[in-house]
C-alpha cells in the first residue's frame, strides 16, 4: 500500500475515471492529494508540468487524463486522439523523471488489444495482431504510454503499473449525442425516447457484438488496490469477468430507463471488435473481486444521468 502521507497528483480528476480515483483514495485514508484543472494546469505544456511537479513536490501519479470516446468520437477527431494523448502522457512522464517520484500509475484500456485477439484478452496478447481500425489512433497512443513506462522502469527505475480497464460506465460519464460510449450513448437515446414517446429506437449495429461492462467505482478502487503491486510497468486487466451482446446491453437499459417501445438494429452501422471480454485471472489473484451488482450500477448511474441531462450541460 502506497503510504498514506504521499503527496498524490490524480490528472484528469473532473473526468469520469479521474473523479472516481480520487473518490476511492479519500475513502482508503489518503488525504494529501493534488488535482489542477485545465485552466489551472495545461497537461500539454511541458514548461507548465514540470513546474506544477517541481512547485507541489509531487510523489505519485495516477494518470487518468486523456482524450477519450465511443466509435464516432474516434472517427472524426483521430489526430486529437493521438497527438493529445502522447504529448500529455509524455509531459507527465518526462516530469516524473526530473522530479524523480516514487510511482507512476498509468491507465491503458482494454480497447487497446488486437482486433482479433483470442478470448478472453490476456495481458500477454498486447501488441500480437492488427488493432481495431476504428479507434487506432487512440490505442496507438496509449500503447505508447504503456511501452514508455516500461522503458523508464529499465533505464531510470520509476516504478509504474498499466492498468487495462473494460468499457466503464458511471458517474461523470461523456453523455454526448454523438461522441459517447456505448452505455450512456444508448440511456441518452431510449432517455429520450421514452419522454418524447417514441415507438421505436435505434439501436447501432448488429446486436450480437459482445462486450463486458464496469461501474468506474469497481474500477477506481482496483486501481488504488493494484497501485503499489508491481514496478515495471506491467500491465494488468480490470475487469469483472461477465459478458452481454450489445442488444441486451440495451434491453437492460431500456428496462431501467422505463422504455417500452421497440428497439430496432441499424446494421449499418460500425460493431467495432466483435467480442471483448478480459481475462482477469491476474488481478483476481492479488485478491481483488468486483463489488457492484451491474443493474443497480446502472440504476444509479440513470439517477446521475438525470441530473447531468437537467443541468443542461449536454443538450
Amino acid at each position: 500500500m502506497i503510504e498514506l502521507n504521499k503527496k498524490i497528483y490524480v490528472s484528469g480528476h473532473n473526468g469520469m475515471v479521474g473523479s472516481a480515483i480520487v473518490r476511492s483514495l479519500k475513502e482508503s485514508g489518503y488525504n494529501n492529494i493534488i488535482t489542477a484543472s485545465r485552466e489551472e494546469l495545461e497537461l500539454t505544456n511541458q514548461s507548465e508540468v514540470n513546474n506544477f511537479f517541481k512547485l507541489n513536490e509531487i510523489d505519485v501519479v495516477f494518470n487518468a487524463a486523456a482524450k477519450v470516446g465511443g466509435i464516432v468520437g474516434n472517427a472524426s477527431y483521430p489526430g486529437d486522439f493521438i497527438h493529445q494523448n502522447l504529448m500529455i502522457q509524455t509531459n507527465l512522464l518526462d516530469a516524473s523523471i526530473r522530479s524523480e517520484i516514487d510511482r507512476f500509475i498509468f491507465l491503458g484500456s482494454c480497447c487497446i488489444y488486437p482486433k482479433f485477439c483470442d478470448q478472453p484478452m490476456k495481458e500477454e496478447y498486447l501488441l500480437t495482431g492488427d488493432l481495431e481500425p476504428t479507434n487506432k489512433p487512440y490505442a496507438i497512443g496509449k500503447i505508447a504510454g504503456i511501452i514508455s513506462c516500461q522503458a523508464l522502469y529499465q533505464q531510470y527505475g520509476l516504478k509504474s503499473v498499466c492498468p487495462m480497464p473494460i468499457n466503464l460506465f458511471g458517474k461523470g460519464d461523456n453523455l454526448h449525442p454523438e461522441n459517447s460510449h456505448i452505455i450512456p450513448g444508448l440511456m441518452r437515446r431510449l432517455h429520450f425516447a421514452k419522454i418524447n414517446e417514441e415507438e421505436t429506437t435505434i439501436v447501432w449495429g448488429s446486436g450480437v457484438v459482445k462486450r463486458e461492462y464496469m461501474h468506474v467505482d469497481d474500477c477506481a478502487e482496483a486501481i488504488v488496490f493494484v497501485s503499489d503491486k508491481f514496478d515495471n510497468g506491467e500491465i494488468i486487466n480490470i475487469a469483472p469477468g461477465t459478458e452481454l451482446t450489445t442488444r441486451e446491453t440495451a434491453e437492460v437499459i431500456a428496462d431501467v430507463v422505463g422504455y417500452k417501445g421497440k428497439l430496432v438494429q441499424d446494421t449499418t452501422k460500425p460493431d467495432g471488435t466483435m467480442r471483448k471480454l478480459a481475462c482477469s485471472e491476474k488481478m483476481r489473484a492479488l485478491g481483488w473481486e468486483p463489488k457492484l451488482d451491474f443493474y443497480e450500477a446502472l440504476t444509479a448511474t440513470y439517477d446521475d444521468f438525470k441530473e447531468e441531462i437537467l443541468s443542461g450541460r449536454w443538450n
